[in-house]
C-alpha cells in the first residue's frame, strides 16, 4: 500500500508540473506580445510581428472572435514579406538627394496630373529633428494632382483601411528598417471609403499636401495625399 502511495504522488507530481507547463504564458505576458504584435505592425516590420501573431492565435484558439483579426494581421505579413523578396531583387537604382546634385521638379501645369515614384518625389535631404529645410520646389507642388506608384503599409486594420502610410519599398521595413520621412506618404481615402490591403506597388492617385505635421513636438510626416484612386500597377 505505501509503494502504491508513492507511486501516485510521483503521478500527481508530473500531472501538476505538466499542468505548469502548459501555462507558462500568462495573462500578463500574452498582453505585452500583443502590444508588440500591434506596434510591429502598424510599423510595417512584418518579419517581428509575424511570430508574435502566431503566438497569440495558438493562446487564444478557443476564442475563434478573438483571433480573427490576428489571422487577417497574419496574412497581410505573408503576403508583405513574399513581396519584400521580389521588390529587393528589382529595386531600382534611388535619384540623386544632395542639395547640389538633385534634380529640382518643374511647377505643376494647371489640369495636368503629375506621374512620380515616392523617391522621386522625395528626392532631397531632410532633417527629421529640425525640420524646415523642404526645398522651395517640393513645397510649390502642394495641391497639385499626383499620380504616385509605392507600397502600402496598414496604419491600424488590415480590412477597410482608410488611411495608409505609402512608402518606396516594403524590404526595408518587413525587417524593422523604416523609410526616411520624405519616402514615406500617408495617404486619406475619402471620407466614408476604404480600401482592402493590397501587397505589391500600387498606385495612388489625389492631391498632394505638403506640410510638417508635428505630434508631441515630433515631426510625422510631411506629405499626405487625399486619394480618389488606388489601383494595382500593370505588370
Amino acid at each position: 500500500m505505501a509503494r502504491f502511495a508513492g507511486v501516485m504522488v510521483v503521478v500527481l507530481t508530473l500531472g501538476a508540473v505538466s499542468l505548469a507547463s502548459a501555462q507558462t504564458t500568462k495573462p500578463a505576458d500574452l498582453t505585452a506580445i500583443e502590444l508588440r504584435a500591434k506596434q510591429a505592425f502598424t510599423r510595417g516590420e512584418y518579419a517581428t510581428a509575424l511570430p508574435l501573431l502566431k503566438t497569440l492565435v495558438d493562446a487564444y484558439r478557443p476564442d475563434p472572435d478573438r483571433i480573427g483579426p490576428f489571422k487577417e494581421q497574419i496574412n497581410v505579413c505573408e503576403k508583405a514579406l513574399n513581396s519584400a523578396k521580389v521588390q529587393q531583387a528589382i529595386q531600382p537604382a534611388d535619384p540623386e538627394m544632395s542639395a547640389d546634385k538633385r534634380k529640382p521638379h518643374p511647377a505643376p501645369k494647371s489640369g495636368e496630373i503629375g506621374s512620380l515614384t515616392i523617391k522621386e518625389l522625395g528626392n532631397f535631404e531632410y532633417d527629421p529633428d529640425k525640420g524646415g529645410n523642404i526645398p522651395a520646389d517640393i513645397k510649390a507642388l502642394s495641391g497639385a494632382k499626383l499620380r504616385i506608384n509605392g507600397f502600402m503599409i496598414p496604419m491600424d486594420q488590415a480590412e477597410n483601411i482608410s488611411q495608409f502610410a505609402l512608402v518606396p519599398s516594403l524590404f526595408a521595413c518587413c525587417y524593422g528598417q523604416p523609410p526616411q520621412i520624405q519616402h514615406t506618404i500617408v495617404v486619406n481615402c475619402p471620407k466614408g471609403k476604404a480600401v482592402s490591403y493590397f501587397p505589391d506597388e500600387i498606385s495612388v492617385e489625389g492631391t498632394l499636401k505638403v506640410d510638417e505635421k508635428k505630434e508631441d513636438g515630433f515631426i510625422v510626416s510631411i506629405f499626405e495625399i487625399e486619394c480618389s484612386s488606388v489601383k494595382p500597377v500593370a505588370r
